[in-house]
Formats: structure tokens, sequence, C-alpha cells
């Protein structure tokens, strides 16, 4: 095997991230790829994860600003009742999306 600068940079820190050395980390990359056990992820496809990532952060800021408008009514008043089932399905639809995300981005994460 042979690597550019940047990828030889690339699996030193995978390697140190897992205490391993750069060719023992490298080697069960490869063994796990034959046996099916990895799929290899394109470049196209390292942009989707991280942008599904970018995504779950937005969904949990968006949650954090749903709750916060339905903390917004007094006690006594509160969100009227059309605004609060509409809030709480808003908040259940951000639940579904994100769970969709953390499924995909684990199809495309290391099989082991």
């Amino acid at each position: 095997m042979s690597f550019s600068d940047a990828e030889l940079e690339v699996v030193r820190l995978a390697a140190g991230r897992e205490g391993m050395a750069s060719a023992a980390w490298a080697g069960r990359q490869v063994m796990a790829v034959a046996q099916h056990t990895l799929v290899p992820v394109s470049r196209d496809a390292g942009n989707v994860l991280r942008e599904l990532v970018q995504a779950r952060v937005h969904l949990r800021e968006t949650v954090v600003a749903l709750r916060l408008l339905a903390a917004a009514g007094s006690p006594v008043t509160g969100l009227p009742e059309a605004a609060a089932a509409g809030v709480e399905a808003a908040l259940a639809a951000v639940a579904r999306v994100d769970e969709a995300t953390v499924a995909v981005m684990r199809e495309r994460r290391a099989r082991s």
C-alpha cells in the first residue's frame, strides 16, 4: 500500500486515536474490507455524512426553540390548544427525522 502525504496523515491520526501503529491500523482496515465488515465510503458519501451530522445539530437547535416556545406561555394561559398540538407535532416530526438521520449514518458506518 502507498499513501499520499495527506492520506498518511489521516491514517496516522486514526491509528493514534485507537492506540495502534499506522501499519497495524491500515492492515486491520484492509482485512475488514476484504471480509465485508467495512464498506468503504466514497468522498461523496463522506460529504453526505457531514451534512447529516450538521442536520442533526440543526434538529437539536429546533427542538430547543420549540420547547422554549411551548414554555413561553404562562402557567395560567399556556399556549392555545391548537398551537400546543402543533408544537408537539413538530417535536415528534423532528424526532422522526433525527431517528432516520441516525439510521442512515449507521448504515454508512463500518459494519462490525
